[in-house]
């Protein structure tokens, strides 16, 4: 058995994914370490939701493995969708959003702890929405609603996010804004980020790691080198957009 790096917290071997024996992405082989902020990237249909299953133990490989580590085996994924990122009607204040981060830990308990609730008021400073707790969720623009959602999705696992398209739907200014708070609870607070996006000058800015699914030849590795290889070379040379 191929011996696993001390600091992943994910590993891909020869991972095929897909649903009723039918393959939708095959021969993928990556790891994810503490502390990385790896994108995934490639064009529509290629799998990339489907390993975003996968890596939240909704789905079984159909070959290969996927060995998760002790600690995010504890301590589980954040995890931020396309359909919660969609969601704006919430009849909610921003406070009680973000406390329902912990409702996987809760169990029968009616009520939050101490301790619960400080980690959501925690998570608040993080994303700079404290002034905004007393506020419906709904009353929100669409940039501060994302970050809502992102220190929810914090309050349920602290050590790594996994965001299917955050900025979708947001205007240009406030993508920038939401990558920016992004970057800065990956690098100050160590926090792992895996990230599905089509916006690949957001990849290449603000990834350490990237992963471009293909139907042959996945590219795995430092975001420098993506950049460098045939997959990122061919990619910027069809203007940057994924279809």
């Amino acid at each position: 058995m191929e011996k696993k790096d001390a600091d992943s917290i994910i590993t891909c071997q020869n991972v095929s994914l897909g649903y009723d024996g039918q393959s939708i992405v095959h021969g993928l082989s990556f790891s994810i370490d503490s502390g990385d902020y790896l994108c995934i990237v490639g064009e529509n249909g290629c799998g990339k939701t489907t390993l975003i299953k996968a890596l939240l133990r909704l789905l079984k490989p159909m070959e290969g493995s996927i060995h998760f580590s002790a600690a995010i085996k504890e301590n589980k994924i954040g995890y931020l969708s396309q359909q919660s990122a969609a969601k704006k009607d919430f009849p909610a204040g921003v406070r009680e959003v973000v406390l329902q981060g912990m409702i996987g830990a809760m169990g029968l308990r009616p009520f939050y702890t101490r301790r619960e609730k400080e980690i959501a008021a925690e998570n608040m400073k993080r994303l700079e929405i404290t002034d905004l707790q007393n506020r419906c969720f709904r009353e929100l623009s669409g940039g501060q609603q994302r970050r809502v959602l992102i220190a929810r999705a914090l309050c349920a696992a602290e050590t790594a996010l996994v965001l299917d398209e955050p900025a979708a739907g947001l205007d240009p200014v406030v993508s920038v804004e939401l990558y920016d708070y992004l970057k800065k609870l990956n690098r100050e607070w160590g926090i792992t980020i895996v990230m599905v996006t089509h916006d690949i000058e957001a990849a290449v800015t603000h990834a350490s790691k990237i992963l471009h699914i293909k139907n042959e030849g996945h590219f795995f590795g430092e975001t420098a080198e993506y950049i460098k290889s045939e997959a990122g070379k061919d990619f910027f040379k069809t203007g940057g957009v994924f279809k």
